[in-house]
């Protein structure tokens, strides 16, 4: 079923976080533009431009060409678009960039706002498939403009931006992928009830039961078999393929029930492409 995103609430997300990558880059020493970051091959200006990039897509910008074969980095189609675009990018001085930043997010701003709920509940293509509304697309632009301001942040030792409603929405577009995650990438075997507690700033509670597949449940009949504890931030890092979770268990990373299934689990967040 379409998800049914509401207007207002993900275009007021997306104006605040572009605000806070803007003023993030705009107060980095320019040498820090060349730091690099969690991801292979991109710098903290490298990031900067993938959201320059899509942004400028999605406005209509016609891509460019650039020569990016000898980068052993890309895994599939969506990763050689994204350097594309990044490596027309990279000869420009960070400030240059910043400026685009600000241009298309402003741009991309005025489009958004003057869109209707109704047109956000339109049928969509997006990255988690085509059979979804464009207010979806942009809760997942939010959610990837969020992860890669926090790349940015870890790569030069600024904090983390713990804004719960923020956290929130970007925990939303993770929860569709939970019983995937559960059951594809963490391979969780049947007849077991998985937990995962999130504690901080936006807490939830996922719940999923192990039958034939993985399939998230409001409700266990019995104790969990498998869990973990962590803070919602770091369930992201995680989630997100940004961090590896064998640095953080015992201590951030809390294993309760079955400890082989439950390490299983947290070092197989990861779903992203």
């Amino acid at each position: 079923m379409p998800t049914i995103i509401d207007h207002d609430s993900i275009v007021d997300l997306l104006a605040s976080t572009w605000v806070e990558i803007a003023d993030l880059y705009a107060g980095l020493d320019p040498s820090a533009y060349d730091v690099p970051t969690c991801l292979p091959g991109w710098s903290v200006k490298d990031q900067l431009a993938h959201l320059v990039a899509t942004e400028s897509g999605l406005a209509g910008e016609p891509m460019p060409t650039a020569e990016v074969g000898h980068f052993g980095y890309l895994r599939n189609e969506i990763a050689t678009m994204n350097e594309v675009w990044i490596e027309s990018m990279r000869s420009l001085p960070g400030v240059e960039v910043l400026a685009r930043f600000r241009d298309i997010t402003a741009a991309r701003l005025d489009t958004l706002r003057s869109m209707t709920q109704a047109q956000f509940d339109e049928p969509s293509w997006t990255p988690a498939g085509p059979d979804e509304t464009y207010g979806r697309f942009m809760r997942i632009r939010h959610y990837d403009s969020f992860l890669h301001e926090h790349d940015a942040r870890e790569a030069v030792g600024a904090p983390p931006r713990d804004e719960a409603g923020a956290i929130s929405s970007c925990l939303d577009e993770t929860s569709t992928a939970i019983g995937f995650i559960v059951g594809r990438k963490a391979r969780i075997p049947a007849g077991h009830r998985v937990r995962i507690e999130l504690t901080g700033p936006a807490p939830r509670t996922y719940l999923v039961e192990v039958t034939d597949r993985a399939r998230p449940v409001d409700r266990f009949e019995g104790d969990a078999t498998v869990g973990i504890e962590l803070s919602g931030p770091l369930f992201l890092r995680l989630s997100g393929g940004r961090a590896d979770a064998a640095a953080h268990l015992g201590t951030d990373v809390v294993l309760t029930g079955d400890p082989d299934l439950a390490r299983q689990l947290a070092t197989n967040l990861a779903f992203t492409i």
